[in-house]
């Protein structure tokens, strides 16, 4: 019986270092399971936080709430994705440095030698700090999140995934844009706070301008009253007045002011709206173009413009 705990003790003893490693390895990845389990369950809590306060039991139903409430999802969820990524690298980086010092390194040379190297490589890896950095702000700062329409200079769409280096994002015609945070040098944000849909309808130049302005208001008004679009419309229309003058039409501005990300499908719905409402009143739309002679052989056709007319 002696010897065979010997036997066991030796063979204990002579992988020890072995059993150490894959104990630091398993416990690594069950202290990230831990982290990411937390983050997820924090953020699930904000979300479900903001569907009670707002009595509602999917966040697709927040559009209807305030803006604040759907930016708190949003934020909540992309904060959790790069919390998510950031726990991953501290975990990996600490078991590494570990199972180096179970496997005989100097864990203080090591570090010591890392830092002088990570300053030699410093100026080589400048972008990725600033990728890193940048990254953490914007989500800080609130300026994006997952589910935002933006316009980042080089790519515009929706964003799909913020991470700390990477933000990726997909456009209309499907293209998943991978654009490296310290690359973004300005963020446009079309869905958030609000939005605003602008229409310039031109009329024909002999028309009651007061006429027209009162039927375009009347039709953007019922449309912003309609069972669809009631709790999409924040304010009600504006007809701000002429915005251009030329020899055949006058165009009117028509606003609208709407929930963060339903402009686009306000637009083309106030559009049939306008055009109903124009055609029970007989008001036809003039061309934008117009014929112009350059010889007695030759016709073109030119787009309507104030330059045009000079």
């Amino acid at each position: 019986m002696a010897s065979e705990w010997d036997t066991l003790a030796g063979f204990l003893d002579t992988y020890a270092v072995l059993f150490r490693i894959v104990g630091l390895v398993v416990a690594g990845f069950l202290l990230n399971l831990v982290l990411r389990m937390l983050i997820k369950r924090v953020v699930a809590r904000v979300v479900r936080g903001v569907k009670k306060s707002h009595k509602v039991d999917d966040t697709i139903e927040l559009s209807s709430s305030p803006v604040s409430a759907m930016r708190s999802v949003q934020r909540a969820r992309t904060l959790g994705a790069v919390l998510n990524n950031a726990a991953t690298w501290v975990v990996a980086s600490a078991v590494l440095i570990l199972v180096l010092a179970e496997l005989g390194f100097s864990v203080t040379a090591l570090v010591a030698s890392a830092g002088i190297i990570g300053a030699a490589l410093g100026f080589g890896a400048q972008s990725l700090v600033k990728d890193t950095l940048n990254g953490l702000f914007m989500i800080f700062e609130d300026q994006l999140g997952v589910g935002d329409v933006v316009d980042l200079g080089m790519a515009e769409g929706v964003v799909e995934r913020v991470g700390i280096r990477v933000t990726e994002v997909r456009d209309v015609s499907g293209t998943l844009w991978f654009v490296r945070n310290g690359e973004i040098l300005r963020v446009g944000n079309h869905t958030q706070d609000w939005s605003r849909v602008v229409l310039d309808l031109p009329v024909p130049y002999s028309s009651n301008i007061d006429e027209v302005q009162d039927l375009l208001l009347a039709g953007a008004q019922a449309f912003a009253q309609s069972p669809e679009w009631r709790r999409k419309v924040i304010e009600d229309p504006e007809v701000w007045g002429v915005q251009s003058v030329s020899a055949e039409a006058i165009t009117l501005r028509l606003v609208v002011k709407v929930r963060p990300g339903e402009q686009w499908a306000a637009q083309r719905a106030l559009y049939r709206a306008l055009k109903d409402s124009l055609d029970r009143q007989h008001v036809d739309i003039p061309p934008l173009n117009r014929m112009v002679v350059d010889n007695r052989d030759s016709v073109r056709f030119a787009k309507l413009s104030p330059e045009a007319d000079d």
